[in-house]
C-alpha cells in the first residue's frame, strides 16, 4: 500500500515508535552528589565571608566543604574503578609528554583538552584543604592572627578563578566537541552504544551521604541559638570589664 492509498475498512494506522537514543552509565551516584554539594558549599561559603549575620553559615558550609573533601579522597580510594582518583591523574601523568611533542609541533588536541580538564579538577580538589583549614583556623583563633586570614581569603578568591576556569572549560569543550559534558554530572550517563562505564550506580551510599550532610546542618542550626547567646554573654563580660577599667 502507498502513502496515497486509503486504509482498509476497520484496519487502524500503524503507531510509529522513535527509537530511544542508547546511553550507558559513565558516573557514579556518590560522586555526583559530592560535586554539586562541593559546588554549593563554596558558592554558600563565599557569599557569606563578610559580616558576622551569616558567619554560622559560612562555618558549617566550610566543615561541609572539608568533609566532602575526605569523603572523596576515601571514595577515590576505595570507590568503583573509574571515581578512583588515579583514573584522574593518568592524564596529568601525560602531561609533560604532552607538552614537549607540542613543543616539537606535534599537538594531540584531545590529549591536550582532557589534561586541560583533568588539571582543573585536581586543582580545586588540592586548594579545598588549605582553604578549609585556614578557614578554621581563623574561627578557632590559632595562632597567626590577620595573617592566617589574609591566607584564607587568597584561597577563597583562588577556588573561585578555578571554579569559573573549569566552568569555562568544560563548556568549551561541549561546544568544541559538541557534546553535552555537564549532563553525566547530572544524570550520570552519556551518549553511547558501548557497555556501562560504571556498573553499579551506588544510589544507596550517595543518599547516606546527603542525609549526613543534611542531619549536620540540622545539628547547626540547632546550636546556632546557644552559640549566639554564648556569643552575647561573651560580648557583655567583655564590656563590663571596660567599665570597670
Amino acid at each position: 500500500m502507498t502513502a496515497t492509498e486509503p486504509l482498509a475498512a476497520g484496519a487502524a494506522p500503524t503507531a510509529t515508535h522513535t527509537p530511544s537514543t542508547p546511553s550507558r552509565r559513565v558516573v557514579d551516584a556518590p560522586t555526583r552528589a559530592m560535586h554539586w554539594l562541593m559546588a554549593f558549599s563554596f558558592l554558600g561559603a563565599y557569599l557569606t565571608a563578610d559580616g558576622d549575620r551569616w558567619r554560622l553559615v559560612h562555618v558549617s558550609l566550610g566543615y561541609t566543604l572539608l568533609g566532602l573533601l575526605v569523603a572523596r579522597v576515601l571514595w577515590g580510594l576505595l570507590g568503583p574503578r573509574p571515581a578512583r582518583l588515579g583514573q584522574l591523574g593518568r592524564p596529568l601523568q601525560g602531561g609533560a609528554a604532552w607538552l614537549q611533542a607540542a613543543a616539537s609541533g606535534r599537538i594531540d588536541a584531545r590529549q591536550g583538552q582532557n589534561l586541560v580538564l583533568a588539571g582543573s579538577v585536581a586543582l580545586l580538589l588540592a586548594v579545598i584543604a588549605p582553604l578549609t583549614l585556614s578557614g578554621l583556623g581563623v574561627y578557632q583563633q590559632w595562632a597567626g592572627g590577620d595573617w592566617l586570614e589574609e591566607v584564607h581569603e587568597f584561597f577563597g578568591n583562588g577556588m573561585l578563578a578555578l571554579v569559573l576556569a573549569h566552568i569555562g572549560v568544560v563548556l568549551g569543550l561541549s561546544l568544541l566537541r559538541r557534546r553535552n559534558l555537564v549532563a553525566p554530572m547530572l544524570t550520570g550517563r552519556t551518549a553511547g552504544a558501548e557497555p556501562d562505564l560504571v556498573k553499579r550506580s551506588y544510589t544507596g551510599v550517595a543518599a547516606l551521604l546527603l542525609v549526613a550532610v543534611l542531619a549536620f546542618w540540622a545539628w547547626q542550626w540547632q546550636t546556632a541559638p546557644a552559640a549566639g547567646d554564648a556569643g552575647h554573654a561573651a560580648q557583655s563580660h567583655h564590656d563590663d570589664d571596660d567599665d570597670d577599667d
